[in-house]
């Protein structure tokens, strides 16, 4: 049975773009080696391209960095229309309790708007400074940070006046930014299963920590194109939609950058008269009202301008107001090409002499920040059985020889990765007869780990890296020995 809230689907030609141009922006991302994990373009209400690269799938939810902003501005939007809040309402004012002794003149007039607009007048995000917070109370941290220019005057990105945002609507709904949103955003876009990190108190991280599916992101922005209207409902206020989605602030003068055109409530103006949300490691959601199109994409790659430069190069130019007459091998080859999507695991050498040494064999390691006290690998042909203990608890994942192998694993202890359990794809190769190499995706994150193993007698160094991030991505080694 088809689920009515599923967005229709339709072929490029028919809403008026090539296939061909489609294609074109599929080979310069291959190209550019720009590592996508979705794509969903939709035209006139209608997803005409859609694909995955495996092993990422459809059903999978993505971890949407800041992309979740734009989701925290909506619900400011419906908290408004419910005559629960002002846009001009004093942040300090909703969290006496939280206030610091003095409110200086610059922290008592920032409001709602400046926490929408980034333009708190803080000097630097305020989002480290939360998270460290040894209290785990991040209103009152944020509040006790110096507020060093008058609010409205200067533009800085500040995940934690998102943060903020969320909290003062769980402050006048009493329901979390998730419960409030459920009935008001996720149920009419059939929209199933959100997820949002919390922070230490109990409330939705707002800037960050929202996970949802490709076709959500796009149900999302197909909404905000047409008028705040889904599946012939109005969802979102009409006048919520053009307020957020305008510019508010200026936030630069390249006109190349698509971060220097403008900010509005949440939302990045870009050029071509689009507007967007995204999230760091390329998460987007693109709306080009121009266009009546929609792009949505997740991704695991640091250079974000490279992916919207190819979307204004090769599919903004090929969009025309009527119908183009079909092209049946060029959409044979475009839907080939979608469903044909990979993100291949490595595969050097599959075997190696020394798995046979090693297979079984019992490696314990000195303290170390990662927190493995031991490992134990057990080889057959087609994958390798790692035993993993951490703080004397055993843990297994299978990793695939050449191969990807669905598993689950608790996250050592690194930035930005989540932390817990989390789904993982498992890959492994011999680089050389001493060298095995394992890539762990975290298949709902833009992340992965890449472990290299060198082996040498009774012994063993392993070395770590992370695909992405904004500060460290290759860790200390760590050394083990058969015991």
């Amino acid at each position: 049975m088809v689920n009515s809230y599923n967005m229709p689907r339709s072929t490029p030609e028919e809403q008026g773009i090539s296939s061909t141009a489609i294609i074109s922006f599929l080979d310069a991302i291959e190209k550019n080696k720009l590592e996508l994990h979705s794509f969903m373009l939709v035209r006139h209400g209608y997803i005409v391209a859609e694909g995955w690269w495996a092993p990422y799938r459809p059903e999978y939810p993505h971890s949407l960095f800041s992309l979740s902003k734009s989701f925290t501005s909506t619900a400011v939007g419906f908290a408004i229309a419910e005559g629960l809040l002002s846009i001009n309402d004093s942040v300090v004012s909703f969290f006496p309790e939280d206030a610091p002794e003095v409110i200086d003149k610059n922290l008592a007039s920032m409001q709602i708007k400046h926490l929408l607009t980034m333009s708190t007048g803080h000097a630097k995000d305020t989002v480290e400074y939360l998270l460290n917070d040894r209290e785990g109370n991040w209103v009152k941290a944020f509040l006790k940070l110096p507020v060093d220019y008058e609010p409205g005057t200067h533009f800085v990105y500040n995940s934690g006046a998102s943060y903020m945002l969320s909290a003062i609507v769980q402050k006048v709904t009493g329901q979390t930014l998730l419960e409030y949103l459920k009935p008001r955003l996720f149920e009419p876009l059939g929209i199933e299963n959100p997820k949002w990190e919390i922070c230490p108190k109990g409330i939705n991280t707002g800037g960050w920590g929202l996970s949802l599916k490709t076709e959500d992101i796009a149900k999302f922005g197909q909404t905000y194109l047409s008028g705040g209207i889904y599946n012939g409902k109005q969802v979102i206020p009409p006048e919520w939609v053009k307020e957020a989605t305008a510019k508010h602030i200026d936030n630069g003068s390249n006109e190349n950058s698509d971060w220097e055109q403008g900010y509005g409530y949440q939302f990045w103006r870009c050029r071509h008269n689009a507007y967007r949300g995204d999230g760091a490691f390329g998460q987007f959601c693109v709306v080009m009202p121009e266009q009546d199109a929609v792009i949505a994409i997740t991704s695991g790659l640091e250079d974000m301008q490279a992916v919207l430069n190819q979307i204004w190069e090769n599919i903004l130019p090929a969009m025309v107001n009527d119908h183009i007459p079909p092209n049946k091998d060029a959409h044979e080859m475009l839907s080939h090409r979608l469903s044909t999507l990979a993100l291949n695991p490595p595969n050097i050498k599959p075997h190696s002499q020394t798995a046979g040494e090693i297979s079984g064999k019992h490696y314990v390691f000195e303290e170390n920040d990662i927190g493995i006290n031991a490992i134990s690998l057990e080889f057959d042909d087609e994958i390798c059985q790692i035993s993993l203990w951490k703080d004397s608890e055993k843990e297994k994942l299978i990793c695939g020889i050449g191969k990807w192998v669905h598993g689950e694993i608790t996250t050592p202890n690194i930035p930005l990765v989540p932390k817990g359990k989390v789904s993982v794809v498992t890959a492994g190769t011999w680089s050389d007869k001493d060298t095995f190499m394992i890539t762990c995706r975290l298949i709902e994150t833009p992340f992965y780990i890449t472990t290299i193993m060198h082996f040498d007698n009774d012994q063993v160094k392993i070395e770590s890296k992370l695909n992405v991030s904004f500060g460290q991505k290759e860790f200390p080694a760590i050394y083990g020995k058969i015991m």
